[in-house]
């Protein structure tokens, strides 16, 4: 299993990020959900600027080992999901929600062969896949009239972890025979700014 960490940014570009060693010791010992969900409110607090891109970049460096940390300790994560719906060929389990805390905790599976619709989130994410293979084609923007164009496409593989910036667009397609299984992790969504592309003609349309 790899431990990859990658970031996505807003004109589709895929980097490769490193832990430091600080990090990879704090993965040491038993780690629960509410210490992860205790410990992600702290960084959010501490760095609450979703239209500083430096700000974002920084929050998802400090997430993304916290993410790894909790599927590593608390392996009944790894399990716990529901089995894809066989007429939409996708599933969501959420794991945590609590009125006022703005966060999207849960695990997504994808039946083999499926794709998802071109679409952004409006927020920041995190996917660390589960188990499967997960195609990512990632899109950017043309201009400001919502067309995209196709920028590049990264295949995860499980113990890899994809962090997403607000304005990140992207394409999911399960590989092999498998279903996929991520952990997904997303910020308040704006759903003003969130949207699917028409595969056709890349415009975008809202949700």
């Amino acid at each position: 299993m790899l431990s990859q960490n990658w970031l996505v940014t807003g004109d589709g570009q895929c980097e490769a990020w490193e832990e430091s060693a600080d990090r990879l010791e704090l993965s040491i010992g038993q780690y629960r959900l509410y210490r992860f969900l205790t410990d992600l409110e702290d960084i959010l607090h501490k760095l609450n600027s979703d239209g500083d891109c430096d700000r974002s970049r920084h929050r998802l460096q400090e997430i993304c080992p916290l993410v790894r940390r909790l599927l590593t300790s608390s392996e009944w994560l790894q399990g716990e999901y529901l089995e894809p719906n066989p007429e939409t060929g996708w599933s969501v389990l959420t794991l945590y929600d609590e009125p006022d805390f703005p966060l999207t905790v849960q695990t997504v599976a994808w039946l083999p062969g499926k794709v998802s619709p071109i679409h952004n989130h409006a927020t920041w994410g995190v996917v660390a896949l589960i188990s499967g293979e997960e195609k990512n084609t990632l899109w950017r923007r043309t201009n400001n009239k919502g067309s995209i164009e196709k920028a590049g496409e990264i295949i995860l593989t499980p113990g890899e972890i994809m962090g997403f910036m607000p304005d990140a667009i992207h394409q999911v397609e399960a590989l092999g025979d498998q279903p996929t299984i991520s952990f997904n992790l997303y910020g308040e969504t704006n759903y003003q700014q969130r949207f699917e592309f028409d595969p056709v003609t890349a415009i975008a349309k809202n949700f």
